[in-house]
């Protein structure tokens, strides 16, 4: 403990000692420490937070044996020919994030992050959900859009926030793109020779790190992007997309009308990250992961130990 946090202590040192010792090591309750140190309830939880912000109690978390990845997901990694797959428990509940975020964290521990990386976020609420969890510390990084913002108010489809939430979270710095996905032709040309834009453009082929949800088929969603023409002919053979840039089960890309003036990196473009990492999960999207991976979109995934079963057995 330094001179510092000794000056900052809002209780006393043996106070403090008293009561961590009696919660922790004796597993007495926070009213029975009240009675026995003569101070309120609420001040024994003040006593045992101060504590731990002291150093005098220290937690440490440490994944269970029962929850590593085992051999399905190597199984997983081998079938999909990706890098590393990254399991987590069975997913339950609405909420994807906290649930998905510690193989997120994971796969970003693994690209070896250092101040001056780029890393870049898709739209899409599985990314937007894990933005916002604990992933790591990754100061100096640069956070980027892979994909400009688009109409829908759902915050997901604004990969502005998403970035912002993840530059917040890792310490990183945020490069905005105010772009939309999909301008007219006239806007598109614009954009293109905007400085602003074209530093966020040029971003996407020096990024060594990205993370990208995978899109469920288009006809099959509930919600899609405004600016995806649905009824359009060619997205019928459209099995998913990753940025917004869609592919059939080959892996092959899908086009669509007005598709040439998207702001978004390019396939190739994912193909060439050295850490591209999707994030997904259900069985919906059991399809659209075998076909983006059999592209190369990406080349690490996290899942859930569900889906990649599921993802085992259609490959089979």
């Amino acid at each position: 403990m330094n001179d510092d946090a000794v000056q900052e202590a809002r209780f006393p040192h043996e106070l403090m000692y008293a009561a961590a010792s009696q919660y922790y090591l004796q597993d007495a309750t926070q009213a029975d420490i009240a009675k026995r140190l003569g101070v309120s309830r609420a001040t024994v939880s003040r006593l045992l937070t101060e504590a731990r912000k002291q150093g005098i109690v220290e937690i440490r978390v440490n994944r269970p044996a029962t929850l590593a990845e085992g051999p399905l997901a190597g199984e997983v990694a081998e079938a999909l020919r990706l890098r590393r797959v990254h399991l987590v428990p069975r997913v339950s509940g609405p909420a994807l994030g906290p649930w998905l975020a510690p193989g997120l964290a994971r796969a970003l521990a693994g690209a070896e992050l250092k101040s001056g990386d780029v890393v870049l976020v898709s739209s899409g609420s599985t990314v937007y959900e894990c933005a916002g969890e604990s992933l790591g510390r990754y100061p100096g990084v640069t956070i980027a859009p892979a994909v400009g913002g688009q109409q829908d108010p759902q915050p997901w489809f604004q990969t502005n926030e998403t970035t912002r939430l993840l530059a917040e979270r890792v310490g990183g710095v945020p490069s905005y793109l105010y772009a939309p996905a999909l301008p007219g032709p006239e806007l598109f040309y614009s954009l293109r020779h905007e400085p602003s834009v074209r530093r966020v453009m040029d971003q996407w082929a020096h990024a060594k790190c990205a993370i990208v949800g995978v899109g469920s088929p288009p006809l099959m969603r509930q919600v899609v992007p405004a600016f995806v023409p649905r009824d359009a002919p060619t997205l019928r053979e459209a099995v998913g997309d990753v940025c917004s840039r869609f592919y059939d089960r080959d892996g092959e890309p899908v086009g669509y009308p007005g598709s040439e003036r998207l702001v978004a990196a390019g396939l190739d473009e994912l193909r060439r990250i050295p850490h591209s990492i999707a994030v997904a999960v259900g069985a919906e999207k059991v399809l659209s992961i075998v076909a983006g991976a059999r592209g190369g979109y990406f080349n690490q995934l996290v899942t859930d130990a569900l889906t990649a079963e599921s993802l085992l057995a259609a490959t089979r």
